[in-house]
């Protein structure tokens, strides 16, 4: 029978710092109201003191092994997903081998974003199915916090993002009842431009200079209107197309996690699939963008509220900078 991979276990993990909408009035100006209208969310988590991907990883990796009811020593390779590193190199994943006190364990670090998940899901389950590991975590991290332009002129983002991590630890199953059916990504780097971080980059001589500070081109910058007019259209052609690929409908789907950018996008995507409130779960009005870490955050809050339960046919898309986008369908 052939291997599939399965969920052995998730957590997450987000700083203790709070803020508010009315906080970033403060900062910036803005209003609680006018970030709620377009953005749907109320708060989000920041760190407080000097902290890592990995710092905010660790305890959700560590969840995700008691879950599951293993322990570190039983990871067979790390993927890490994180567009804000601890450092620009080595790769967050490889600290976390000695966070995790597994030396010698391969990490890989992905750079894809808010879809992030989707892309390391993908690869944890060619690894697991082609039988070259076999217990593979999934980590998505970031620490936005650090990286914001918290002034007027970087407001349209700023209020956006938080800081958080989820970690998702996968196995081998034969059971034809339990596991990832399919997972399906894509990407169009035409427009790249339209959600980035321009400065540093190996392309500029110097690679950082005073005056493109000076342009706050080291902080993030988007086009939101373009990043709205892509997503409400590549989110649920990438859901229908991966559930068709399954023999599988929208009905069949018993809950669905958007990636949570914009709760606006979920439910411009939401009645696109003709999906209703109970089968769909949002939490960014509490965290805020968590880009890669997003997904697996919402999924270890359903998994533990009972929202998911095993049996269920889970389905989840992403959208981000790149432009990158996926899916994928899992029988939890």
């Amino acid at each position: 029978m052939a291997i599939r991979s399965k969920i052995l276990g998730t957590g997450h993990y987000v700083p203790e710092r709070v803020v508010t909408n009315a906080e970033l009035e403060s900062l910036m100006d803005t209003t609680d109201e006018w970030i709620q209208q377009r953005t749907g969310i109320r708060e989000r988590r920041w760190i407080d003191k000097e902290c890592g991907a990995s710092d905010l990883a660790k305890p959700a990796a560590e969840a995700a092994l008691e879950m599951a009811g293993l322990e570190a020593k039983d990871i067979d390779a790390i993927i890490f997903a994180s567009l804000s590193p601890d450092y620009n190199f080595p790769g967050s994943g490889c600290l976390m081998t000695d966070l995790l006190g597994i030396p010698g364990t391969p990490a890989v670090d992905i750079r894809n974003q808010c879809s992030g998940f989707v892309y390391g899901l993908q690869i944890a389950d060619a690894y697991i199915r082609s039988g070259i590991y076999k217990n593979v975590l999934f980590i998505g991290s970031e620490v936005h916090s650090t990286g914001l332009d918290l002034s007027t002129r970087g407001r349209d983002v700023s209020v956006i993002f938080g800081d958080g991590a989820g970690a998702v630890l996968l196995g081998p199953s034969d059971d034809p009842s339990q596991g990832i059916l399919t997972t399906l990504a894509g990407a169009d780097g035409a427009y790249a431009k339209e959600l980035w971080v321009e400065m540093p980059a190996s392309r500029f001589i110097p690679r950082l200079t005073l005056e493109g500070m000076e342009e706050g081109r080291h902080f993030p910058r988007m086009n939101g209107r373009e990043v709205f007019k892509h997503a409400v259209r590549k989110l649920p052609d990438a859901v229908v197309t991966a559930l068709k690929s399954c023999e599988l409908g929208v009905e069949d789907v018993d809950l669905f996690i958007p990636h949570q950018a914009n709760l606006r996008i979920a439910e411009a995507v939401q009645k696109a699939l003709g999906l209703p409130d109970e089968k769909v779960y949002n939490n960014i009005m509490h965290y805020g963008n968590t880009t890669a870490a997003s997904i697996p955050i919402a999924l270890d809050e359903c998994i533990r509220s009972g929202r998911l339960q095993r049996g269920q046919l889970f389905a989840c898309g992403a959208f981000g900078a790149g432009f990158t986008w996926g899916s994928a369908i899992i029988r939890f």
